[in-house]
Formats: structure tokens, sequence, C-alpha cells
């Protein structure tokens, strides 16, 4: 039987997904370290008995199995040559919670920050807690032993997992807990589970062994260093009362805690879960000159019990003032410093928590460290400063050139009071080396994250790279820590565990790993018997980088290919609408790899890089792939590395089109603002035809869909009637973008955005401009979109100032100018692009600034209660915000204005009326967006700036939305 027909029958067994085609095996063949290798088939089991399948088959077929959780491994940990386990899409319930027993099982899909918002209801929490709480599965958090911010008080995972119940290499099922001596005993003695005897026979005989017990405390790490995750925990479990005078029952579970799927796949886990922290909670954000004032102010802090202290250096500051989303959560930053150190405390008095702070704050500048102390308190605010410091994985891709931050001495830990003597002793070693590095993390427990800059295309940097982690592991060494601290030993560290540990505790690692899995099935190549850590790298060594002639300027990162490669695969784009936020909504809605922004860049990066064809962009892969984007923008704010898909997916389609063809959907699509021109002189007709089911399905429109109907009248025929001027002395004037939408299907809304803006007090005019172009940038015609940016640049860039700016009512059209036209035109038109995109304002911006300056207050709008909820556009949150929006609508006095927590609406565009993406719109909006409006009491006016968002509203809802302006508008006294 071929492979293929082999696959074929398991799949023909299996509840869940297996793929074999390309593009899956690209998708998971990287994770977010340096690696990649190409798996032979990918599985998404339902549940037990499909991972039992699975393991059968690749013991019968001679290969492995590769557990994978979100793929936010930093040691390549989840890259092999076998068969991919995703369990994340749907092994991910919470099956049990015990609130007395203070204990909750759960399977391993399930997303940390998920089961958290579970637990926070009952007043509980799971203890530790990683970076990538909002994406990383507790299976994931088990195999890599995860510690996290709060490790100081909460320590690893290690700590609180209870019991495992896991499918071991034969296939067997058993349960891993807590055992009495005569527990384990009975597990070595007439037990009917072979292998189950085996592997504590196997331990027994290590761990009884004096000798051994002397080599594992002479040479393992020093048992103080809390982040130690070098090689099997049998140091841990060699303090268990079966083997020491430790009062702690012996439990497996400590074994696999850190074991990176190569023992045995876990099914279910039980977890100990805690009390919520103290109410009173604050960050005292110490500003340090330098990184050595950090470390030293860090032994300081660690006086006053802190619950967590995270470093951030100056270049990762930097970095977050680039990124959209983070430079907001920089506002309590105070000039450049050098270094930053987060200390959280925590009291259960307002009066304990201030009284610390400040004798913390002073202790510190008698010391002579630092300059700045403020103290950052509520849980908004909070949130926002360790949402700026747990961004820094990704916020260094933002790094400019091909050398990048990489993985390899990252995780390296040592006993804090060693830190200063070790990170003097590092920057020697790197100054000799050459090279320069990034530190921020964990300082609190000795695990500082290190990310010097590498450039693995460069084969003398992969030489450098191998030279470095030879004389840091020697450095670890020196004052015995650990290589390995909480992202695992994988492929990048697995080559150290003989040097760290020994040779005679390496050996007995690999008895550990020959007991458990004699057929070297779980995970191969991870802890033991690794590969080089300069083989399976992403890119080859020596090989150029592709170089295309684009219609945008990617010059800011140096072309269009290292604009895919900003993604480091650090996964943020993997959120759930549980989580919040807009990234990445197809993601949410289906929980497929290939519908993450991760997945697409993966698939541009491979095809790209290893393309063959005379044509690099014709490839139907890249198409079929970003056929599911919906170019919300959220990556390109939400994502700390800024990756802009939907800039990405533009260009892509432009070159394919130039080698294929436009289709005729997309045509229409792109040239419906001209089209409609002509409709309107047929407007009866037009609206008639329009929303036949005739003509939605010769186009590929969903028949369930209303097209949008054409206005009795267009705004500029409106217009031609002249304009009203205000009542009283102007307080300025202002140009109204007449946008493509408003112009032709909601002429209404214009024209109560004149009279608005009249009424308040300002001369509105209305410039010649051609469309904003959206529609031939969301259908990939870029080269059309930017002889529009040009002539439209050309024609405001004398009119448009800060005095007198242009603003726009559709989101989607005003901030085109903002966000694309500054990289479509080129030459010396661009700086006027820059320009005309600072003075190009939504209407809510616009009224919200003039708030600000006193030129419009309360006076003018009813006292009237009305509750409003709004839902912003995706493009707003990205590029812009909502906070405008929700200013402006909170002008009238007695207006309670409510932001739904929803992403993307689901329509974007023209993509929600496209028959074979109609069922995934509608799925989209149902995840919040639908549901909040539906709860909403009948009086509430919901509102939306995007055209069409109202249209997927009302589509989804059946209830009408309005847009600010009219809703404003209505409030005019």
């Amino acid at each position: 039987m071929t492979t293929t027909a082999k696959f074929n029958e398991l799949k023909s067994q299996l509840e869940g997904d297996l793929f074999v085609d390309n593009v899956q095996r690209v998708l998971y063949s990287t994770d977010a370290s340096q690696y990649k290798e190409m798996p032979l088939a990918v599985t998404r089991p339902k549940n037990k008995e499909d991972i039992k399948k699975i393991i059968a088959f690749a013991r019968d077929n001679q290969t492995s199995v590769i557990p994978r959780g979100a793929g936010t491994s930093l040691a390549g940990q989840v890259v092999g040559s076998g068969i991919v386990v995703d369990i994340s899409k749907y092994m991910n319930r919470i099956l049990e919670f015990n609130e007395k027993e203070k204990y909750v099982i759960v399977e391993p899909g399930v997303v940390l920050a998920e089961l958290n918002l579970f637990l926070a209801k009952y007043g509980m929490q799971f203890g530790p807690e990683t970076s990538t709480a909002n994406r990383c599965v507790v299976g994931g958090m088990l195999g890599n032993n995860s510690c996290g911010l709060h490790s100081l008080v909460y320590g690893s995972v290690r700590e609180h997992i209870l019991e495992v119940d896991a499918i071991l290499s034969d296939g067997s099922e058993t349960t891993f807990k807590p055992l009495t001596k005569e527990e384990f005993k009975a597990k070595m003695n007439g037990n009917p589970n072979a292998l189950e005897k085996t592997i504590y026979t196997n331990i027994f005989q290590i761990l009884s062994d004096s000798e051994n017990q002397q080599e594992i405390r002479d040479k393992f790490p020093d048992p103080r260093v809390t982040r130690r995750n070098m090689g099997y925990a049998i140091d841990v479990l060699m303090d268990s009362e079966m083997f020491s005078e430790g009062e702690e029952r012996f439990n497996f579970c400590k074994l696999l805690a850190g074991s990176e799927g190569t023992l045995a796949l876990s099914t279910q886990l039980k977890l100990n879960v805690i009390p919520l922290p103290p109410k009173h909670r604050g960050l005292l954000c110490a500003h340090f000159e330098t990184l050595e004032e950090s470390i030293y102010g860090n032994l300081i802090a660690l006086k006053y019990k802190p619950t967590a202290i995270e470093l951030m250096d100056d270049p990762v500051m930097q970095a977050a003032k680039q990124n959209i989303e983070q430079r907001k959560n920089r506002w309590f930053v105070q000039g450049d410093p050098g270094a930053m150190l987060m200390i959280e405390l925590s009291f259960e008095t307002e009066e304990e928590l201030t009284s610390t702070a400040e004798a913390l704050a002073n202790e510190l500048k008698e010391a002579g460290l630092g300059y700045h102390y403020p103290l950052i308190t509520g849980p908004e605010n909070i949130k926002r400063v360790w949402s700026l410091r747990t961004a820094g994985l990704g916020l260094l891709a933002n790094v400019p050139g091909d050398r990048k931050g990489v993985p390899g001495i990252e995780d390296t830990a040592v006993h804090p009071e060693y830190l200063p003597d070790y990170i003097a002793d590092l920057k020697k070693v790197l100054a000799k080396l050459g090279l320069s590095s990034i530190y921020y993390a964990h300082i609190a427990t000795g695990e500082i994250h290190f990310r010097p800059l590498i450039n693995f295309k460069d084969p003398k940097d992969v030489e450098l790279f191998d030279t470095l982690m030879n004389e840091v592991a020697a450095l670890v060494k020196k004052y015995r820590g650990s290589m390995s601290g909480e992202h695992g030993d994988g492929r990048a560290r697995g080559k150290f565990i003989p040097f760290m540990l020994g040779e005679k505790n390496y050996q007995l690692v690999k008895s550990v790993k020959k007991a458990w899995d004699p057929d070297n099935i779980f995970n191969p190549g991870k802890i033991v018997d690794t590969p080089p850590i300069t083989e399976n790298l992403r890119v080859i060594p020596g090989k150029a980088i592709p170089d295309y002639d684009t219609s945008f300027d990617f010059s800011n990162n140096r072309g269009y290919f290292r604009s895919i490669e900003k993604c480091n695969g650090s996964g943020d784009c993997r959120k759930s609408p549980k989580i919040g936020g807009t990234l990445c909504p197809t993601f949410m809605a289906t929980r497929d790899e290939d519908k993450s922004t991760r997945g697409r860049a993966n698939i541009l990066r491979e095809f790209l890089y290893n393309n063959e064809k005379e044509q690099a962009f014709d490839h139907r892969e890249i198409y079929d792939i970003l056929d599911l984007c919906i170019s919300c923008k959220a990556c390109k704010s939400e994502c700390p590395s800024n990756v802009d898909m939907a800039k990405l997916k533009a260009e892509f389609l432009q070159h394919y089109y130039d080698i294929h063809g436009i289709p005729l959907r997309s045509k229409l699509i792109a040239y419906l603002p001209r089209l409609n021109r002509l409709a309107m002189v047929f407007r009866p007709i037009s609206n008639a035809v329009m929303n036949t089911s005739l003509l939605k399905k010769s186009i590929g429109f969903s028949a369930k869909r209303n097209v949008p109907s054409l206005s009795k009248i267009t705004l500029n025929r409106w217009v031609g009637n002249g304009l009203p001027n205000p009542e009283s002395e102007t307080k300025g004037r202002v140009y109204l973008f007449n946008d493509e939408f408003t112009n032709y299907n909601e002429s209404d809304i214009g024209i109560k955005a004149i009279f608005l803006l009249t009424q308040l007090g300002y001369e509105v005019k209305i410039p010649a401009t051609k469309e904003s172009g959206r529609t031939f940038l969301s259908k990939g015609l870029v080269k059309t979109a930017q002889k529009i940016a040009i002539e439209n640049v050309k024609l405001l860039k004398d009119i448009i100032t800060a005095g007198t700016p242009l603003v726009g009512i559709e989101p989607s059209a005003i901030l085109a100018f903002r966000d694309e036209y500054p990289e479509l035109v080129k030459g010396s038109l661009q700086k006027d692009a820059e320009k005309l995109g600072e003075n190009s304002l939504l209407i809510e911006e616009f009224i919200a600034k003039e708030v600000e300056k006193g030129n419009i207050d309360s006076t003018a709008f009813t006292t009237e209660e009305r509750k409003i909820l709004i839902h912003g556009h995706c493009q707003q949150k990205a590029v812009a915000s909502t906070d405008p929006t929700k200013k402006m609508l909170s002008l009238p006095q007695n207006y309670t204005v409510e932001e739904i927590p929803s992403g993307c609406c689901g329509m974007a565009g023209s993509f929600g009326y496209e028959k074979e993406h109609y069922d995934l719109s509608m799925k989209i909006g149902e995840m919040v967006l639908f549901p909040a409006v539906r709860k909403a009491e009948a009086e509430t006016i919901v509102s939306a700036p995007g055209t069409s968002c109202r249209h997927q509203i009302k589509d989804g809802t059946g209830k009408k939305a309005l847009h600010p302006v009219e809703v404003l508008y209505d409030a005019l006294l």
C-alpha cells in the first residue's frame, strides 16, 4: 500500500482531520523559532481515540508523532518530520471545576487566557501566566513547564499540575497522579500495563542509586534557580518521599512538565487553581539610565516581596514607538530610559500599596539608582503596561535589517544574586564576538531574555551563532544556572545537556526517554539526540532574498519579502473572540491555522523563497490562502511585528492578475464607483435589477444578501444646488471628502454631515477629488489605486492643512489617505501624501478635536437620555481609534455611550456579499457583534461608522444601525 493510501485509510478512521497536502504541511513546518522541517502529515484529533489511532499508525509505519498546541515554541519543539498532532482545534473543553477542592480538569487544547476568564468568575486563577497567555494552550504549557510573569510567587506548571491522563507510546492509557510509597511499588509489581511498569521500574532504578543521586545533586542546576528545565526533571522527582526525606508524594506529572511531548501525549489535565491576587495592585515602573543600574535595582526591589519584576531595555521600548497599538501604551514613559523595571506590588489595602511603593522608590533613590518612579494603578492601566512588556518578542521583529534578535541564549537563568556578574561576563562574550543584544523579561527570577542580533542568511553568522551558544553555555555552567528556563530545550538547547549536566546524568536522561518511548515515536530530536543547532533553519544560509518591483513602497522594511519576514511566528493572530481585539477574525471564527495571519505569512514566505517558476507570483496556493484574508488591517496594529497582511495581499493580487487576468467579479467590485455613475441615470431600474437573484447569481453574490441601493440623489448633485453657511461667525473651514459610498449609496448621511458641521459653526467645502480607491485596493487593483492616489494628492496638497483639514464620513475611504496613499505615491509627492494623511480626519476625530479646543460643547444638543452602542470599523481601530467616536457621541450630556467589544463585523467590504464567503462572514458576526445587538433594548441606538458594518448588522440582526453623524445630527437642538 502506498503512503497516500495508508493516510487515506487513517483519515477514514478519524473523527478529526488529517491533511497531507503541501499547503497544510508548510503551515505546520515552523513555529516561533528559527527552525523549519516539513512534516509527513497534519492531524487535528477530536478525542483520545483519534490520538490512539494516530500513535498506532506512527508505530506501524516507523514514523513519529509531534504534539502541537498554538505553535509558539521558541526552540523548535513542534518542528519535525513526522505527523503533527494539533490539539488546539477540537480538544479545548473545560471539563470540570471544583470550587471547594480548588481544581479544574481540562483538555490540553484549552487556551490559558480563556481558562482564566472562566475561573475569574469564581475568584480563582491558574497561577503560571505566560506572555503568550491569549493563545498558548495548557498542554503546551505542560510540555514546556511554563512560568510567566508571576513565577516569583506562583512558580511554574510543575507546581500546579495535579494529574494527567495520558496515552503512552504503546497506545495504552494511564493516569499520572501523586502516589504513596505503596502505590508506587504496586506500579512495579503485578502491573498489567507492561510499559507503565517499565517506566516506574526505570525511575526507581535511577533514583534509588545513591551514586546517581549524588551526581544529580552535583551537576544539575542550582535548585535555588526556580526556572530550570534542562533535560528531564529527575532532580525534582528525587526530592519526593520515595527517594529522599522529602514529604511530597511521588508524581510523574512533574516529569511530564518540561518533557516537550517526548514521553507521552496528554488527553486530560487536572490543575490546581488559586485565588486571584489581592485587589490593590500597582506597578512601580522604575526608569534607569543604564541596564546595569536596573540589575542592582532588581536586588533592592526583591526585598519588598513583589509579585513580579519584569525588565525592558531601551531597544524594546524604542521598537514600541513604531507599533500603532503599543505606542499608546507608552504614556507613562518619561524620556528614553536605558532600562525599566516593572515592579508589581499587591496588597489587601491601598495604604499598604502606596507606602510600600514609596519606600521602594526612596531606597532606589538613596542608592543612586533610577530617575523616575511612577506608580501605575487601575486594572486597565496595569493591563496596558503588561501588554507593552509582553509584546517584546513581536516588537523585536521591527528591528530593521536582516539581523534579528534570535532565540538561543534567550532562556538562560541564574540565581538573581549572580545576575550582575553574569551579565557583565555575557557582555564581554558578546563584545568579543562583535554582537549586540536586547535584554528583557523575568529579571526577578534570574532569567533575562537575551536576544543577540543574528542574520541566519549569512553563513558567517550561522557559525557565529554556534560559537555564541557554546560560549554562553560555559558561562551559565560557571554560575550553576540553566540554559533552559521556561522555553524548553527543543532542538536549540538539547545539544548542551551533556555539557551542562555531565555525561552520566545525560545517560540517565536518555534512559528515561528509552524506557518511556522505546521506538522513538514521540517528538524525536528534542531534549535527547538532538540534531545540530544550525540544521533545518527557515532560511538557507547564503541564498539570496528575492526582490520585486512593487506598486506599494516597501522600502521601510527593505522590500516586499522582508515585509513578509516580519512575521516571526509568535502567533498573536491566534486569539479567540473571548480574548477581545480584532486580530484575526477568520482565525477566531474557525481556529484554523491557514486562516491566521501567521499562516498566510508562512505560505507567502515559503512559496516565494523557494520559487522555481518563471513568474514568482504565479502560485495558486498563495492566491487561495489569501482569499480568506478580509483585509481588516488588525494585524497592522495588534500584531507586535506590524505585519500588514492587507497590504501584502493587495500587492500579491496585482502581480497575480498581471499574469492571469482580473476575474470579472473583482473587476465589477473595484470599478463599482464608476459603474454607479452610470447606474444613477436609471436609478429605479438599477436598484431593482441589482437585488434580483439572477444578477446576484451571475456575479457570484449570495442570494441572502441585500445589495446596497443607490440614493435618490448623489451628494455631488445635491451640493450643486449650493451649500449652507453658518448662521453666526464661522469657527473655521473644513473640506468634506465626498467618498464613493456616501456619494452614491448614502447621500442622506453626507447631507446630514454638512448640516451638522454648518450648524456647529463651520464653513463646509467639497473639494474636487477622485474616489478614494478603496474598492480597487480591496480587490488588488493596486496600479489603478495608485493612479487615483497620485491624482488626489495633487488635487488636495495645496488646500488641506491642519487648519483646513479633509474630513471624511466613511472610515475605509478617508483612512486610505492616511494609511495607503503615502506608500502608493512615489518621489516628491510622498512628502505631500504624508502631510495630507496627517490632516485627513474621520469626522469624529475632527469634532473630538474641536471639543478639546472648546469650540463645541454640549449646549448645542438635546438633554434627553439615550443609550448608544457603538461598533467600530476595523480600519478605524487599526489606523485611528474609536475613542473620538465615543467622545463625539457623548457630547449630549445625557447620552450614555458603550462600545461593543467586537472585532470585525464580518462583512469586510464585498467579502460578505460573495457567495463562497457568506457563511464565514456571518459566523464572524455571530461571535460578538450580533448577540450584543440582539441583546440591546429596543430603544438603544446602535451606531457604526462603517457602511459595510451597518449593512452586516441589518442582515444579521434585522436592526438598523446609524452612522455617528446621524446620531449627533438628530441630537441637535
